[in-house]
């Protein structure tokens, strides 16, 4: 699966939505995305990454659509 990013349209926020590896195995019927999302800064143009969560693929693509409409 490939990674995608999602910036608003205010060009201030972004959020990164990936396949995670769970080698732990526990859940093999599950299929977890990873969302980051963080801070884009105007002055140096870097993106911070404020933090991260897991989702369940489905979860993730509710969001994701929601992300495309705000657009």
């Amino acid at each position: 699966m490939e990674k995608f990013n999602l910036i608003n349209k205010y060009k201030s926020r972004i959020k990164v939505f990936e396949q995670f590896e769970d080698i732990s195995k526990h859940f093999p019927f599950i299929d977890p995305m990873m969302i980051s999302y963080g801070r884009v800064h105007k002055r140096s143009s870097k993106t911070i990454m404020k933090g991260s969560r897991v989702e369940t693929i489905e979860n993730a693509r509710k969001e994701y659509i929601e992300l495309l409409k705000e657009s």
